[in-house]
């Protein structure tokens, strides 16, 4: 049964970022050229997400288990550090190049979107890369 759900979660998210308009890389970077074409319709999307986002883990702060009865893992850090800062100007750098970010990226690969395969290749390459340097300990040796 939890697989099934799972499986119909993340078909609605999918479904909502190509209704969205999230799997458009064009519509994605006329969003972030502010200063050509801006295109403003995905900061409703980018809205609608936080206010749900807000809720969803203000109400899961006062769970102990999720609502299928798994274990409740909600993030215990709070602190901006700088391999957050890195990561997310890496993350952002990515999204503006390509258009796509993970999730749009996965659903216009699924699609059949070349670009987004090549896109999705790239990320698990880097992932894997990231998963080698954290195992050998780069982190201690150069002090981040």
């Amino acid at each position: 049964m939890h697989r099934l759900i799972e499986f119909l979660v993340g078909l609605l998210f999918g479904l909502g970022l190509l209704l969205s308009g999230m799997t458009d890389p064009s519509k994605v970077l006329g969003f972030l050229d502010v200063f050509g074409h801006w295109d403003p319709s995905l900061a409703f999307v980018m809205g609608g997400a936080i206010a749900v986002g807000f809720f969803a883990f203000a109400l899961a702060r006062q769970r102990t288990t999720s609502f299928l009865g798994g274990a409740m893992h909600l993030p215990k850090s709070s602190q901006i550090d700088k391999r957050l800062v890195i990561g997310g100007l890496t993350f952002g750098a990515g999204w503006g190049l390509a258009g796509f970010c993970p999730g749009p990226g996965i659903v216009s690969m699924a699609s059949g979107e070349l670009k987004a395969a090549v896109f999705v290749a790239a990320m698990v390459v880097g992932m894997v890369i990231f998963e080698i340097a954290e195992r050998s300990g780069w982190r201690q040796r150069v002090g981040a």
